[in-house]
């Protein structure tokens, strides 16, 4: 559901659905570019995202834990909150769940990576947009799914590569395991991105250009076409072939004028 239209027209739908009907009503998964749309239609709309109300219904917007990559979002009925919706759902889950996989035999596992257990999920014909995040470790992984298509991972999911693993559906709640960051900092002349993306990575300038002039950086989902973006506190940044960070923004300035930033990178 990349096309704008599309989801500003499902958007409608389902916000007036829950507000009509009094149930709660969500999209499916979606990615990080897709969320930006999202924020896009507000303004359009002139809502204020501190209000979170669409045509009546108030909405959610909910990954299985915080701070996620892909994300749904549930549209209320007016007798539920936000704050009474993650009760429920960490109670007793009704639109996201969570499936813990491990191997069968630990001795003979391969070392999974995000990249196979997605791969495996795609041979499956689950669409993208069914899944949600996906945590990993060396022996196991935690993937966020929607209700309705968990029994049928469950069922299916029973190797991945040369690996025999047997899945279980778990309450979100219940990961035990979370994505490993090592948080740097250090100074930059600006917060553009070209200058980050080489403090980042002990690239040049000029590096760090060519990798944008590729098409191979996306900040929050969406290709970026120039170096002198400056980015936002809380960008996500995925650059092809050396990883992904958060930027967390600016703490002070240096006695020249350079700017002291610090970074969260992805393991």
């Amino acid at each position: 559901m990349e096309d704008k239209e599309l989801l500003s027209g499902r958007i409608n739908e389902l916000s007036n659905k829950a507000f009509m009907n009094s149930y709660v009503t969500h999209t499916q998964f979606l990615s990080q570019s897709e969320l930006a749309f999202f924020y896009e239609i507000l303004r359009e709309k002139g809502i204020s995202t501190n209000v979170k109300e669409i045509n009546g219904a108030k909405y959610v917007i909910y990954g299985g834990r915080e701070d996620t990559d892909r994300a749904v979002i549930c549209f209320l009925p007016d007798y539920l909150d936000e704050e009474g919706f993650m009760l429920q759902e960490k109670a007793e889950p009704e639109i996201v769940s969570c499936i813990h996989v491990t191997p069968v035999n630990k001795k003979f596992a391969d070392e999974l990576t995000h990249r196979d257990y997605l791969g495996s999920l795609m041979n499956l014909g689950i669409e993208r947009d069914l899944t949600g995040d996906i945590i990993t470790d060396s022996t196991q992984a935690y993937i966020y799914v929607l209700k309705d298509i968990a029994p049928l991972i469950c069922n299916e999911l029973i190797r991945i590569k040369h690996t025999s693993v047997k899945c279980e559906e778990i309450n979100p709640a219940d990961c035990d395991i979370e994505p490993e960051f090592e948080e740097i900092e250090g100074s930059v002349a600006s917060e553009r991105l070209d200058a980050i993306l080489a403090f980042v990575y002990k690239l040049s300038r000029s590096e760090s250009q060519k990798l944008i002039e590729a098409a191979s950086v996306f900040v929050d989902g969406r290709t970026a076409y120039s170096g002198g973006y400056d980015l936002k506190t809380g960008s996500r940044v995925s650059v092809r072939g050396h990883g992904k960070f958060i930027y967390l923004g600016t703490d002070k300035m240096t006695r020249k004028g350079r700017l002291f930033v610090r970074v969260k990178i992805y393991k």
